[in-house]
């Protein structure tokens, strides 16, 4: 086991290295526009203020939880959840540092073409990428090493609960500010003042462009931190079970997540754009997959080559359990689904995608048929991704049983270095196009940034869809891992426990689990409403209040709009979070094992499809409206087009707030009843 630690270790001081290298590139980058600068530091200034102060509204949530921890669970519990919840927190501070000073000096970049303001803004999402990896190996392989043998799957679901509890804050407090501002930006600017977007004269723009940070950048690198350590910690604790003392299948999702840091390191750099010709814009969708096709590749490769040297598990006959070969042929159907999540929501959310077309075709009808177009798509959305999610767990069970399905997840998350790579990709280039348009940087930019843009839209849509179904696979390794632990922890009433559909206390949790999903998203939903509806009528008063400010002769006041979306989000994002944490105490203390074990079933496969419909019906809706935008339908002022900005407003709560927050809740789910097991029976 120690060759495996070192392995990770060394791997994860490499993508640290690398990353702070490339930040260091990014923030050489000329950024000469003073009006430019000042934007970026209100920007910056904004998103700093409001992190801060989350992570400041979380810790009173945090400390008491981890004192309980500590009296109840013992004292590696509480050193993992303490690790687990700061580095998740440092993950989210990454991404929202390194976009803020991205954003300024992409826009500058865009003066050079698309190719220069393209590599700088993947750079600067490379960052983040590689600090989710390298933090999230280096925490898990240090927390494996300094804890006593004995501790050490305390440790692991420590870290994992409170990678967990972060991310949920993280999700909904950056959703519900991004959102709020977004929707109030929009319903007023757009369609009342019929002003562009990004338009300074707007009171709510910059509010707009900090919550893309903290909700896009900051959100998604916490959560995709969580998901690794999650997933890590929980084919760890599978390994534990079911193969008592073989230290080599203990710390090989470690392996994997090392094998897959070498492949990131090998394809950012080759990651580039060719040049355009006669006008076009360059592929860029193509250099990410490229990327992420060569990332993928390497570390398969790179993890043959240390399975080879890896011992594998024997029975008392000295028959293998387990076979090399199925190991990595899991890993590689891990990454055949990552690649296949991308393509499938690819094709429902790309910027000329058919349900897109669709979307915006019904907007010719009004409000209404837009409305109904957006739902039946994101609906449509969820059957192929569970089909894809299905085939690869019972081909990896088949393969190398639960362990199979848990390595299979690993090598999911061994990828999230390129994929996070992708996603933050987005919302620098938003911001940039916010920035150029503000500072009235000249046409010539904005043809380079608004392309740029286009494409991000489609990138934090894809890799969406890649964290909900490695969020699905890993809520179905710990579900497993409560089974399995369950009946070697529990006390004795609960040796040979099953949970069969017969059983009328699995049928009310499963009942219960399926509405968890449902009551979780329409409080995010509900708080984005609420928060967006203030923003509203503070934008209303600005244009109504505010001599000249409509003919560009006076300026508004933007942070009165900043702080009503950061008071709101963090006041309205404590009860959503708090329901996965307590729902399965009370389920499992008053109901019992089995309906906790229905419980968890009904939330993973409930909170899967809710998560696929909302996450790619929203960015299918926000694509419709730019591609009337684009000239379709009348163009921009049409009354299709406030049509699509009306489903486009629907589905943003959707896409960035309650789609993605749920990914982080159906693991603090399984990992809270992992936590209950001694407490049961």
């Amino acid at each position: 086991m120690f060759t495996s630690l070192l392995a990770a270790i060394v791997a994860a001081g490499a993508a640290l290295f690398m990353g702070f290298r490339l930040y260091q590139k990014v923030l050489s980058a000329p950024a000469n526009s003073p009006r430019a600068l000042e934007i970026s530091a209100a920007i910056r200034t904004g998103a700093e203020a409001f992190l801060g102060r989350q992570y400041r509204t979380v810790a009173t949530v945090g400390v008491p939880i981890g004192i309980v921890l500590l009296i109840f669970t013992g004292f590696w519990t509480a050193v993992g959840f303490a690790i687990g919840a700061c580095a998740s927190a440092a993950a989210g501070f990454v991404g929202m540092n390194v976009s803020v000073r991205a954003n300024v000096r992409v826009a500058e970049a865009a003066k050079s073409g698309f190719q220069r303001a393209f590599g700088l803004s993947f750079e600067g999402g490379a960052v983040t990428g590689l600090m989710v990896v390298g933090l999230g190996l280096l925490a898990l392989a240090l927390l494996t090493w300094i804890a006593p043998s004995a501790k050490s799957t305390d440790a692991l679901i420590g870290l994992a609960f409170g990678g967990s509890l972060i991310s949920v804050f993280a999700r909904l407090g950056g959703g519900i500010f991004t959102k709020g501002a977004d929707v109030g930006a929009d319903l007023v600017g757009k369609v009342e003042a019929n002003i562009p977007e990004d338009d300074p004269r707007n009171p709510a723009v910059i509010a707009d462009n900090v919550g893309d940070n903290v909700g896009d950048c900051a959100g998604m690198a916490a959560d995709l931190f969580e998901t690794y350590g999650v997933t890590a910690a929980a084919a760890m604790l599978l390994a534990h079970i079911l193969y008592p003392g073989s230290h080599a299948m203990f710390a090989y999702p470690l392996l994997v997540g090392a094998a897959g840091i070498v492949g990131t390191l090998v394809a950012v750099p080759m990651v580039k754009v060719e040049p355009a010709t006669g006008g076009r814009v360059p592929n860029v969708m193509a250099a990410m997959y490229r990327g992420l096709g060569i990332a993928s590749l390497v570390s398969l490769v790179v993890l043959a080559i240390a399975t080879a040297f890896v011992s594998m598990p024997v029975d008392e006959a000295g028959e293998a359990m387990l076979s090399g070969w199925a190991l990595l042929g899991c890993a590689a159907v891990g990454s055949l689904v990552t690649g296949a999540m991308m393509w499938i929501t690819d094709v429902y959310t790309g910027s000329s995608a058919k349900p897109v077309v669709r979307i915006a075709d019904a907007s010719r009808g009004g409000h209404a048929t837009n409305i109904i177009s957006g739902l039946a798509v994101g609906m449509q959305s969820t059957v192929v991704p569970v089909v894809v999610i299905v085939m690869a767990m019972l081909l990896c069970h088949h393969m190398a049983g639960l362990y199979g399905v848990a390595t299979a997840a690993m090598s999911m998350l061994s990828l999230a270095g390129i994929v996070v790579a992708i996603d933050a990709y987005g919302p620098i280039t938003d911001n940039a196009g916010g920035i150029a348009e503000m500072a009235e940087m000249g046409e010539e930019v904005r043809a380079v940034t608004d392309p740029l843009d286009a494409v991000g839209n489609t990138t934090k849509a894809v890799t969406k869809g890649y964290a909900i179904a490695s969020a699905g696979l890993a809520a179905v390794v710990l579900f497993a891992t409560f089974i399995e632990d369950l009946q070697r922890l529990g006390g004795e009433s609960l040796r040979g426990i099953s949970f069969d559909l017969s059983n009328t206390s699995v049928l009310a949790g499963l009942f219960l689990g399926a509405v968890i999903p449902f009551v979780f998203a329409s409080l995010a939903m509900e708080a984005v409403g609420r928060a967006g509806g203030k923003v509203v009528d503070e934008v209303r008063r600005q244009f109504r209040e505010i001599p000249g400010l409509m003919e560009g002769k006076a300026a508004p006041d933007y942070r009165t709009c900043v702080d009503i979306v950061t008071a709101e989000a963090l006041r309205l994002m404590v009860a959503p979070a708090l329901i996965p944490a307590v729902i399965p105490v009370v389920v499992g203390l008053f109901l019992g094992a089995q309906a906790l074990g229905g419980l968890l079933i009904g939330s993973i496969v409930s909170g899967i499809c809710v998560a696929i419909s909302m996450t790619t019906g929203g960015a299918a809706w926000d694509n419709a409206k730019k591609y009337i935008e684009s000239g379709a339908h009348g163009g921009k002022g049409s009354d299709a087009h406030k049509a699509a900005v009306t489903g486009d407003t629907v589905g943003d709560p959707y896409k960035d707030t309650a789609g993605p927050a749920i990914n982080p809740m159906l693991k603090l789910v399984n990992i809270v009843a992992l936590l209950l097991i001694p407490f049961l029976g």
